[in-house]
């Protein structure tokens, strides 16, 4: 269907990333979170994963949860070696009786120990448990020199705080048609020269294989000065679209994927930074037209940008063969 009739436009281009065999690919090729969609293999786990990476990027929930778990488990394994030693030899234990008091008393010694406070109400005895106390002292300060680094790595790590449109849609635009799509920023960064790209990936059938072939979209407007409002990003169909007279039954047969990425320069961090989302067909609106998500205030002082709109639109009537002209 549309090999050649590709072709006969934008030219495909092959420096992606990602392959052109669409039998090998599962799923879509990027997720919503700008994420790659997929799982490395063929080597040891500890070597194809980056501790320091996946605890940067991890969601604020499970960092905290990670952190605490470490630090709970630490406690516990030292407990348990003062029980083994005896507890005897920790010093101001001795209303301890059952295994739950002498347990409680090892593990918030423990606890102290690790975090360097010492109280002072329980003290180690003994060659082999102030041997032990020590070790864990010397693991608590370097343990957390690193979670202190990590803490700081996530609070000074530049990111673009954007908020995609979960929806594309497909609206009038001038004497034809547009595929849109909608960003924000949902912080009190301010960024400037703000710069989109969108690339489409579509699936076609050549000589009896399935490829995937990759477009780079021309955009009405690919740059901005600064990006404090909204940006409607717009891609005008015309004759030289990958997208030019294909119907909605043939753009849900090609699989679209449409890979977004924006570039733009943070005034606080003063560094460039970036962030990238996909849509799928199946994100793809019909016959649509973006609301408006900012206004004047009540009393005429500032203008109000209301974030929860951004997948604000509405239904306008659209022609029976949606992508094509008559």
């Amino acid at each position: 269907m549309a090999g050649s009739h590709h072709k006969q436009r934008l030219r495909d281009i092959k420096d992606t990333g990602f392959g052109s065999n669409s039998s090998v690919e599962g799923g879509r090729l990027i997720n919503p979170d700008g994420s790659t969609n997929l799982r490395k293999v063929g080597i040891p786990i500890w070597e194809r994963i980056s501790i320091y990476h996946t605890l940067l990027r991890m969601k604020r929930a499970k960092f905290l949860i990670v952190i605490f778990t470490f630090y709970t488990s630490i406690n516990i394994f030292f407990a348990f070696l003062y029980l083994f030693t005896g507890v005897d030899h920790l010093v101001g234990t001795d209303g301890a009786t059952s295994f739950t008091e002498k347990f409680m008393e090892a593990f918030f010694f423990s606890s102290q120990t690790l975090t360097t406070v010492g109280y002072g109400r329980v003290s180690p005895s003994g060659m082999m448990t102030n041997f032990i106390a020590s070790t864990e002292s010397l693991m608590g300060i370097l343990s957390f020199a690193l979670v202190t680094g990590l803490i700081y790595g996530r609070f000074s790590r530049p990111r673009a705080y954007l908020l995609f449109s979960p929806n594309m849609i497909l609206a009038p635009f001038k004497e034809g048609k547009a595929l849109m799509l909608r960003v924000a920023t949902y912080k009190n960064n301010h960024l400037t020269d703000v710069e989109a790209q969108i690339t489409v990936a579509i699936h076609e059938k050549e000589h009896n294989k399935n490829v995937t072939r990759f477009y780079q979209l021309p955009l009405e407007l690919s740059r901005i000065n600064s990006l404090a409002l909204s940006w409607t990003i717009v891609h005008a169909i015309g004759e030289d679209s990958p997208l030019y007279n294909l119907s909605k039954k043939e753009i849900e047969e090609t699989k679209m994927e449409v890979i977004v990425i924006i570039k733009a320069f943070d005034d606080h961090f003063s560094n460039i930074v970036q962030q990238r989302t996909s849509y799928t067909y199946k994100q793809l609106i019909y016959g649509a037209k973006f609301l408006p998500m900012f206004e004047r205030s009540p009393d005429a002082a500032y203008t109000l940008l209301e974030l929860d709109r951004i997948n604000a639109y509405e239904m306008v009537p659209m022609e029976e063969k949606v992508l094509s002209e008559a």
